[in-house]
């Protein structure tokens, strides 16, 4: 197999002004862009950051979660922080959980997954045949279904602190259709639950833009700061 591209973008933030690591991980089909804002705000907070750009419609959950956490975790940044913590976004919240099933979690800290597709989508049930489907999400977005053989549903209970965020409005009604109760356009609010999560919050956002919300981003820095969630 040809090895992972990766792009690593560092925060511009001095080592010595931060000993905890925060590492971003995108959705499928995004790219590092996306959590750009995030990334600002949370080095402005004394954070350092690893900024993750990965091919996630090139390969399956298992070879991207291997290749691009493997690399960050070993980068000199992470080598000399104290701890290191999550914020991902959608299927980034499924590559965290399928690396620390295989690897252990000595300085892992807090995590924050965004509209994660924790128990799958049922956008992925009814769309994984289609032949653009897998053209645009490749391997992984096919193991997003919520089949009790699935990737997330295989994965079982988280065993770290963890913060789920999910939204609650929609800009795709047609995915919205596919979707039981309340959801974002790509998944339900209660898919993106998981049994041992710590705390989960319900904001008025949608899937593709949930990490650029000011609200969402505020209450990401809370749980990363004191493991909890403002809820009102």
């Amino acid at each position: 197999m040809t090895k992972l591209t990766l792009i690593i973008l560092l925060s511009l933030m001095p080592l010595a002004s931060a000993q905890e690591l925060v590492i971003l991980l995108h959705g499928l089909s995004r790219t590092s862009k996306s959590m750009n804002k995030m990334e600002s705000h949370l080095s402005a907070a004394g954070f350092s950051v690893l900024n993750l750009n990965y091919p996630s419609d090139q390969y399956d959950i298992e070879t991207l979660s291997e290749e691009a956490l493997t690399t960050a975790t070993n980068s000199p940044l992470a080598q000399q922080c104290s701890r290191i913590h999550y914020v991902t976004h959608s299927m980034g919240g499924i590559l965290v959980r399928s690396y620390y099933s295989r690897h252990p979690a000595d300085k892992l800290g807090r995590v924050v997954m965004l509209a994660p597709p924790n128990q799958g989508s049922e956008v992925v049930d009814n769309l994984k045949d289609w032949w653009l489907f897998k053209r645009i999400t490749g391997p992984a977005g096919g193991e997003l279904s919520t089949q009790l053989t699935s990737t997330p549903n295989r994965l079982g209970p988280v065993t770290f602190p963890l913060g789920v965020i999910s939204g609650d409005r929609s800009i795709n009604w047609i995915n919205s259709l596919m979707i039981p109760g309340p959801d974002d356009g790509k998944v339900s609010i209660e898919r993106t639950k998981i049994s041992g999560m710590t705390d989960h919050l319900i904001l008025h956002t949608t899937h593709p833009f949930i990490m650029k919300n000011d609200t969402v981003i505020q209450q990401t820095l809370s749980f990363l700061k004191n493991g909890h969630f403002l809820h009102p």
